[in-house]
């Protein structure tokens, strides 16, 4: 990219200052001309950039003649030539083959990087495969739009001390090179850029050849960096009589030293080549300065001169301190929000102000799609619609998420999350109305699919509904809409998932076979009771744009090697990752709301020569705005010196000109940085940096925009003073109270009295997790079933070989609960210790006489009775109870496999399960043979780990019998209080003894007023 010497030529050259609207001067000058003339005014043709700028022009020149009838000249954008007048023309465009189909291209280069990973042992799937064969194509592109002969220069790129990877990569990089113009020759087929760049040649020698007759203006307008080809067909422009090159701010203040090595990160980077490419010196250029008639400055006129002296490179920084710099920042402001979320809801507030003025106009300019969306979202909030000309992702629109969802869900074998966010999304309906297609997926979510995942498959869920408990309040949830039967509805999904489900999962299948199944089982699953399923997939834009995509996906796959099914969401992605859409989604909201005419948002390729009264650009930080300097995966940066690729830092110079550009293309400009970005800390953009780090070294900063005020102010309550939420209080009359509790209730009562009140008052029941890791509650069943089948089995003896069959009675029990092997094989061995720790304790309690009896899993009551309320009755079950020969009393346990309480706790009330079991023994609560006192609690905590069981002995004797009846005493008080209809039912009542699960805390907004209660001390 070194900028050469070129022959002078002999075109008229022009610059339009940054702060002179470009187009609108455009228009105005051509007609100038034209004399005005309507009819003259079509002759000519003038050249642009991109079809954008062909856009904005002709807007221009509406403006211009105010509405007036006028001929237009051609307006077209570089690369849109006319092959049929070459050919007229005597040159042989139309013999050039025609470009290859892109996705054919991109398929075939993936055929190559799989087999050319096997030579080299690096064996990759299709899905990882397609991103390296982009990458391969973009090379080949960017070599392309160089000029650069990779075939010819690819040898020598890593000749001397590079690594060996980069050897291998240039062998595979050699080995395509050779093959694919081979592969384009057999096929009869050019690379689009080849093409493109041989057409840009043709016009160029067509027109040395054969030029436009005198009068016939030709304008080449807007470009401020060019490759060689464009660099080809500016001079033929310039050669021409009427040939005329108007480039945008051209910085003609910087010195010719400094001018002559700006580095490739430089904004005037690509200009100065492409005009030392050209041979134009900067003194001899027209200066269109003067502002057309009805136009005003986009920018004050020192803003361009501040922006020079701010960025200009690090070895003319000494220009900096000189007297009489321009330090003005009129116009100017920055906004620094706190992360994404907080800069989007900015953004919107100051694009919103703008619209109260009358025929203001106001832009975002970002390269951040995600920043675009959601000031877009936020502006809905106003019922403000931004047109986004960028586009959308088609990776985000709802069709290709409904596909991804489709293969996630088969791939993971219908698991509750992939499944449910298929069949909830807004295009499936299963052959039924939408309505009944949700209220059937959301009870399927109630009965089969909360909870532990159920095993994979269709036959997963039919198992599950077999375990599962009918609903009695299911269907009334989904009024207007009812569910279908459920087991119809299992068999509708095993229908429409049917073309996927048919595939084997870990079998290598062909690549078109997985796609015409997945657009069999996507349009099956889209299908309602009276729309066919192919409509409303492939509907709007958004819908025949993937429909295109997998046309050609499908027409192209062939060439692939076969594929498994876990690679087709991979390849989708990667196919699609880079394309855009503009459909009605980008330009309508909510109740079909059109687009707002003054508002809009814009990438920086639409941004280009755009002016409007106020700009914002969002997304300023390193890696977003500038980009990430990629060299990419297929050579360094020193190799792609050699081959005589430009660095990727001529990448960074376009953003830092599109930067300047924008920046001077509207009165008010404000720059947007947030802090965090996905969570990270940012860096903001080095041009903000820069910016500032001059400024301050003048004594003067960019004035802070009030946006972030107004965001405070907008959610700020009224009076100005937020006043924090208070705890809940409900007192429910006294005959809606419970009157019977378990004894684990209690301590629920104890420390969250609110839980109490949502379970047995509301009705309230917490719904269990999707794919719920069930671990440790499975693992307490898993303990006490065996120890309740050891001890049915084995009440008073002990059998010989005690611990290895209580082991093997572990080892069943296990093996019953079918658990996944992966979590089966992790407590076996858990299981073997605790199950040698029980027999050895055992055994040492039956030689020592105790216990006579083990009783276990039995039920008892307790009524209290003389209660203000009525009588209330205390249920519960206890774990182990042990009888005793004599008058030795019962001793009674409880298992733990998760903490073991602490004593303290227990004796001041706080878990007082066991305590209130011994209560109920000593109240006759249980059924014979259990009678008499307590003698001994205690708790076995069994965990099977390095030390498998722990015991706690919680008291004996005088002690025990103190807290038994403390603990009685403890709760009448306590059912005494709450039948007081004043006592509220309250929400972690006391701070240090919350519950350590509170399945109704976001019920109760306990995180909103426990964070107000510890910031005010309580």
């Amino acid at each position: 990219m070194s900028a050469r010497a070129a022959a002078p030529v002999r075109g008229r050259v022009a610059v339009v200052p940054p702060h002179v609207p470009f187009v609108d001067q455009i228009a105005a000058r051509w007609l100038e001309q034209a004399g005005h003339d309507p009819q003259a005014c079509g002759n000519g043709l003038i050249l642009l950039p991109s079809r954008r700028a062909g856009r904005a022009l002709t807007e221009a020149f509406v403006r211009q003649v105010d509405g007036r009838p006028i001929l237009l000249p051609r307006i077209a954008p570089i690369g849109a030539l006319d092959e049929a007048s070459l050919v007229l023309s005597g040159q042989n465009a139309l013999d050039l083959p025609p470009a290859v189909d892109p996705m054919r291209r991109l398929a075939t280069l993936t055929l190559l990087v799989m087999q050319a990973g096997k030579a080299f042992g690096d064996v990759q799937g299709v899905d990882q495969a397609w991103p390296l064969a982009r990458a391969l194509a973009e090379l080949m592109d960017e070599a392309e739009w160089a000029e650069c002969d990779l075939c010819e220069r690819l040898p020598h790129a890593a000749e001397g001390d590079f690594a060996q990877h980069w050897h291998q990569t240039l062998q595979f990089l050699s080995i395509v090179t050779s093959v694919w113009p081979a592969w384009l020759a057999e096929q009869g087929v050019m690379n689009p850029v080849a093409r493109q760049t041989a057409l840009l040649h043709a016009q160029a020698a067509r027109w040395r050849d054969s030029p436009p007759p005198a009068g016939y203006p030709v304008w080449a307008a807007g470009f401020s960096d060019a490759v060689p080809s464009t660099i080809v067909m500016l001079r033929a422009v310039l050669d021409q009589p009427d040939g005329m090159l108007i480039l945008p701010g051209v910085d003609m203040e910087c010195d010719d030293a400094i001018w002559r090595h700006l580095p490739p990160d430089h904004p005037q980077a690509g200009t100065a080549h492409m005009l030392a490419q050209l041979g134009v010196e900067r003194a001899g250029m027209e200066i269109w300065s003067s502002l057309p008639h009805d136009c005003v400055a986009s920018s004050p006129v020192s803003r361009a001169s501040l922006l020079s002296r701010a960025l200009l490179p690090a070895h003319a920084l000494e220009r900096w301190r000189e007297r009489d710099v321009p330090v003005e920042a009129d116009g100017l402001s920055i906004l620094r929000s706190a992360d994404q979320q907080e800069e989007a809801a900015a953004i919107a507030m100051v694009l919103r102000q703008v619209l109260e003025r009358p025929g203001r106009r106001a832009a975002l300019v970002t390269p951040d799609r995600a920043l675009a969306g959601r000031v877009a979202t936020e502006l809905v909030r106003w019922g403000v619609v931004a047109d986004d000309s960028a586009g959308e992702s088609m990776l985000t629109v709802p069709q290709t998420a409904f596909l991804r969802l489709i293969v996630q869900a088969v791939d993971g074998g219908l698991s509750p999350v992939a499944l449910l966010s298929a069949i909830k999304h807004p295009l499936a309906a299963c052959g039924l109305s939408p309505g009944t297609c949700r209220a059937s997926a959301r009870q399927l979510e109630r009965l089969v699919l909360r909870g532990p995942a159920p095993p994979p498959g269709i036959a997963g869920l039919r198992s599950a509904l077999q375990r599962a408990t009918e609903d009695p309040h299911g269907a009334l949830a989904d009024a207007p809409d009812a569910p279908e039967e459920i087991s119809a509805f299992i068999n509708r999904l095993e229908t429409v998932f049917g073309p996927l489900l048919a595939l084997p999962r870990d079998t290598m299948v062909p690549v078109s076979v997985l796609l015409a199944a997945l657009v069999e089982t996507a349009q099956a699953l889209a299908a309602t009771d009276t729309v066919d399923g192919a409509e409303r997939l492939w509907a709007g834009e958004e819908g025949n744009a993937l429909g295109q995509h997998m046309s050609a996906l499908l027409a192209w796959c062939d060439v692939l090697p076969d594929s498994r099914l876990g690679a087709l969401d991979g390849l989708l992605a990667s196919s699609l990752a880079g394309m855009t859409v503009h459909g009605r989604r980008a330009v309508r909201g909510r109740d079909g709301m059109a687009a707002h005419p003054r508002v809009f948002i814009w990438g920086l390729l639409e941004a280009r020569l755009q002016t409007a009264d106020t700009i914002v650009l969002g997304g300023l930080v390193e890696t977003v705005w500038p980009p990430a300097t990629d060299p990419g995966p297929w050579m360094s940066r020193p190799m792609r010196t050699r081959v005589g690729l430009p660095s990727p830092e001529w990448g960074i110079g376009q953003a830092a000109r599109d930067f300047v550009s924008c920046a001077c293309a509207a009165g008010q400009v404000v720059l947007s940085v947030a802090a965090r970005r996905q969570g990270a800390p940012t860096v903001p953009a080095r041009w903000l940096v820069r910016l500032d780090a001059y400024l301050a070294g003048h004594g003067r900063s960019l004035p802070v925009h009030p946006a972030l005020r107004w965001l405070d102010s907008l959610d700020r309550p009224e009076g100005g003073v937020a006043t924090p939420v208070s705890p809940p209080r409900p007192c429910p009359p006294v005959g809606l109270r419970p009157r019977s509790l378990s004894v684990t209730e209690i301590e629920t009562w104890m420390r969250d009295p609110y839980a109490i009140y949502a379970r047995r008052i509301l009705r309230l029941r917490r719904l269990a997790d999707l794919e719920e890791l069930a671990d440790a509650a499975d693992y307490g069943q898993i303990v006490h079933a065996a120890l309740e089948r050891w001890f049915r089995a084995h009440p008073s003896d002990w059998p010989a070989g005690g611990a290895e069959r209580m082991q093997a009675v572990f080892a069943e029990v296990l093996r019953e609960a079918g658990l996944r092997p992966a979590l089966a094989a992790w407590w076996a061995p858990r299981l073997d210790r605790i199950a040698a720790w029980c027999a050895r304790t055992e055994e040492a309690r039956r030689a020592t006489g105790t216990p006579r009896t083990v009783l276990t899993e039995l039920s008892g009551r307790m009524r209290l009775e003389d209660l203000p309320g009525g009588p209330f009755t205390l249920r519960g079950r206890a774990d182990r109870i042990d009888l005793h020969d004599g008058d030795g009393g019962l001793s009674l346990f409880d298992y733990k496999t998760g903490t073991l309480p602490l004593r303290r706790s227990v004796v001041e009330g706080w878990q007082s399960q066991l305590v209130l079991e011994a209560a109920m023994i000593e109240c006759g609560g249980f059924p014979p043979p259990v009678a008499g006192s307590v003698s001994e609690l205690v708790y076995w905590r069994l965990t099977g780990g390095h030390v498998p069981a722990q015991v706690l002995d919680v008291a004996r004797g005088e002690e025990l019998a103190e807290l038994i009846a403390s603990c009685r005493a403890g709760l009448r008080a306590l059912v005494s209080a709450y039948d007081n209809p004043d006592q509220p039912y309250l929400s972690h009542p006391f701070p240090g003894e919350e519950p350590r699960f509170a399945d109704y805390a976001h019920l109760a907004r306990v995180a909103e007023w426990s964070a107000a209660r510890e910031e005010n001390g309580g």
